[in-house]
């Protein structure tokens, strides 16, 4: 992915039929490093969609190298038009992968040697066949109904076209909660028509997996966030953490209720969504169609168009 910058500046604008509005330590996506002061005043009217503007005036300009988190108004074209690219955003699962703490890890055994297939076949041809035992909720892995909802949909009735190709809504949101607020709040998501879109939460916790670091402390969705993510129609929604809900809060689960209630879905434990744009990539993330089951891993991928 090339380089990609934001302009941070205090602003002061006032409106031709009167009154104003200021911001300080604001932050805005930008489509070129080489923007003007007028251009880049520019951009945060049509991100603010404001009417009737009379002058704007920036203040503490400076414009740094930093990701994109999704300004509105702002088109990044591709850099030359090149091909689809595929970024995977599953954890690979191998013997003893600790996902969640607490829960067993998964054991592959071998139900068929290569050395013992080559009594049962011709000359130079031989087979590996294994056995892996695993709990579903194991690497990076998608909530059915089922789930959460004894008469919620399995994973055998999830209709592909809700799993396959979606929209992606990125938000980028490394900066946007702490460890005193942890839970992402529904103004954070609501500058974006959403409807029909998967959402993916980059937090960048997917860099502890693995670790003990993992299991404490992680940001989830809030409760109003949920709620707000249902009534706005999205298909799914997606989170580099722990759990979409805040483990540590006793064993209320509001996310998970609210989203799987409505038939929204849900992938834990993604990785590697700083490589996806914003905005423009598709999500595809299709677990096996098992009755009776309510999670399973996925391999979950983002196609890109061009060259971000």
């Amino acid at each position: 992915m090339t380089a990609q910058h934001r302009a941070h500046f205090d602003f002061a604008i006032t409106f031709a039929n009167g009154g104003g509005m200021q911001g300080e330590g604001f932050r805005l996506d930008l489509p070129r490093a080489d923007m003007s002061a007028d251009e880049i005043a520019a951009l945060l009217v049509r991100h603010l969609g404001l009417a009737l503007v009379g002058e704007v005036e920036l203040r503490d300009l400076r414009i740094v190298e930093e990701q994109h988190r999704g300004s509105r108004g702002v088109e990044v074209a591709s850099a030359d038009g090149a091909g689809e690219r595929v970024v995977d955003l599953s954890h690979p699962i191998e013997a003893g992968l600790i996902t969640y703490p607490g829960l067993p890890a998964p054991t592959i055994t071998p139900f068929l040697t290569r050395e013992a297939s080559r009594e049962r076949y011709a000359p130079g041809t031989e087979f590996a066949m294994d056995v892996i035992t695993m709990i579903g909720n194991t690497g990076t892995y998608l909530d059915a109904p089922f789930h959460r909802y004894a008469d919620g949909g399995d994973l055998a009735s999830l209709d592909l076209a809700s799993l396959v190709g979606l929209p992606a809504e990125v938000f980028h949101l490394q900066d946007a909660w702490s460890p005193e607020r942890r839970g992402i709040r529904a103004a954070t998501l609501a500058d974006r028509e959403l409807r029909g879109t998967a959402v993916l939460l980059h937090t960048g916790w997917s860099s502890r997996f693995g670790t003990p670091a993992y299991a404490e402390g992680a940001p989830f969705l809030a409760e109003d966030a949920a709620r707000f993510l249902a009534e706005s129609g999205v298909r799914l929604v997606g989170i580099d953490s722990l759990n979409i809900d805040d483990t540590e809060s006793g064993g209320e689960r509001p996310a998970h209720s609210i989203l799987l209630a409505a038939g929204v879905h849900v992938v834990e434990h993604l990785i590697g969504l700083e490589a996806v744009p914003s905005r423009g990539a598709r999500f595809t993330a299709a677990p096996p169609a098992v009755r009776g089951f309510g999670t399973f891993p996925v391999r979950a991928f983002a196609t890109v168009p061009g060259s971000h």
